[in-house]
């Protein structure tokens, strides 16, 4: 058993996770203990060559088989790293897991954690720079999309090699809408008046009780989609100054706040909302319960294929300048500091994430799709070459002008999008803001105080984190 990264202590506290690096600690080194051996292929490697021959053992943790979109590309990264013997552990990323090993000096050689992770795994050392592995293997970084390098590129070094990339559109009930004489314009989050005009023409209560949700502005998840679109941000470009108690900010809870106080309060919305049958056929959309939303381009798909037949209507989310705009997320792939075979898992992400690994696999899904006589409704990765390639081969017009519209918005939001900054604090910060938004949607604070006492708690929780690794 190799010594663990000497940086690390895993703290998990009920309310989420909260990483700490260990006192004993020096530099920004994510290489390990450089007195032990086996170090010798970790960063700062010259082993890096897309001709060098591979062997050993390699482990990953967080992906999942199950569809032809991840199978597809597994077999072919396996294959690339052959003669490697490859162990899977299944499932999502369990951080704790994943800490614990690195804590016992066993971590898996590779794990594919979501964006917004990548400063605080970076930050205390779990992960290495990809400087070296993008080099030594050719990766053109160019390929991915800006707004999803930038999630995972901390102090000017990447961690991180983007893989799926989600994005939210505006969707509807198009029966909803033409007899409340409204259209897709009303909803598409560019005039906040109009919204709020349209949930109380949409919304209908049944004896009191709330039937039909007129709008759902997705709180709390969605407040960075909202601050955005009102011209705010919750934190700064360099990832180091919250701006929670903004005016912008506040401005955009209470908005979105009152779009429930309009249908009887959250609760009540909720409720609605949480005896939904989301994933079936009894939809909120298909049932009539629901007027629009903005939600992740994802569930074009499950509508499509629980209720192809329901009045549906779909266009691109606006800021209220008009423009198209998406606050992305998605998984990504990174390589963990004391990582065994670090040569292996840069081949096997430069083979997963590359465009003619994502056609082959694209294909296969439109080939499934055509069989059960349903549209391909295209696939978003971080990888901008390869939706642009997998779009013009395989995206084509479906019949359906419900669902084309809602392909063509999906690409669309795609062009337009943006996220946070990598930070050191990435789960304390969320989770600042997120219970902020929860206490003002169960009437415990309104929306000044609480996002005044979360600008504390998340600066206050980002400058230890940025002090510890600067003192570094």
């Amino acid at each position: 058993m190799r010594p663990a990264p000497v940086r690390w202590l895993v703290l998990v506290a009920a309310a989420g996770l909260t990483l700490a690096a260990c006192a004993s600690g020096t530099g920004n080194d994510n290489a390990g203990d450089n007195d032990n051996p086996d170090d010798s292929t970790v960063e700062g490697s010259s082993a890096f060559d897309p001709d060098a021959e591979l062997s050993g053992n390699m482990t990953i943790m967080g992906f999942a088989l199950g569809d032809e979109i991840a199978e597809i590309r597994y077999d072919d990264a396996v294959a690339a790293i052959e003669p490697v013997d490859v162990s899977l552990a299944e499932g999502e990323l369990d951080i704790q897991q994943f800490l614990s090993a690195m804590a016992t000096g066993e971590p898996p050689d590779l794990i594919r954690p979501n964006r917004d992770q990548i400063g605080t795994f970076a930050s205390r050392g779990a992960i290495m720079p990809l400087n070296e592995c993008v080099d030594g293997e050719g990766i053109d970084v160019s390929m991915y999309r800006e707004a999803a390098v930038e999630q995972v590129t901390f102090e000017g070094q990447l961690y991180a090699i983007p893989e799926f990339n989600q994005v939210q559109i505006t969707m509807a009930n198009a029966d909803l809408l033409d007899e409340a004489g409204l259209t897709l314009d009303d909803v598409d989050g560019s005039d906040w008046e109009a919204i709020e005009a349209a949930t109380e023409a949409m919304y209908e209560q049944d004896g009191g009780r709330l039937s039909v949700i007129g709008f759902d502005s997705k709180l709390p998840e969605f407040l960075p989609l909202w601050v955005r679109a009102n011209g705010g941000q919750l934190l700064s470009d360099d990832g180091r100054t919250a701006h929670l108690d903004d005016p912008k900010v506040v401005e955009a809870l209470e908005w979105a706040v009152g779009i429930y106080e309009l249908q009887g309060g959250f609760g009540t919305v909720k409720a609605v909302r949480d005896s939904a049958d989301f994933f079936g056929n009894g939809n909120q959309f298909a049932a009539g319960e629901l007027g629009a939303m903005q939600f992740e381009q994802w569930y074009v798909n499950v509508l499509n294929d629980v209720s192809p037949d329901a009045p549906l209507a779909f266009t691109t989310a606006k800021d209220r300048q008009g423009q198209p705009i998406a606050y992305s997320s998605g998984s990504a792939w990174a390589i963990s500091a004391d990582a065994d075979n670090p040569e292996a898992a840069c081949r096997f992400i430069k083979t997963m994430t590359a465009p003619e690994t994502w056609m082959k696999a694209a294909q296969a899904r439109a080939d499934a799709r055509a069989e059960d006589g349903k549209p391909f409704t295209g696939l978003l990765t971080g990888n901008a070459v390869a939706d642009q390639e997998i779009y013009d081969a395989l995206v084509e017009p479906s019949g359906d002008a419900k669902w084309d519209a809602a392909i063509e918005a999906t690409y669309e939001a795609n062009e337009h999008t943006t996220s946070l900054p990598a930070n050191p604090a990435d789960a304390e910060f969320k989770t600042a803001w997120q219970d902020a938004v929860n206490r003002v949607l169960n009437g415990q604070q309104e929306p000044q105080a609480a996002m005044e006492q979360a600008q504390q708690e998340a600066q206050s929780a980002l400058d230890e984190a940025w002090a510890a690794w600067d003192e570094d």
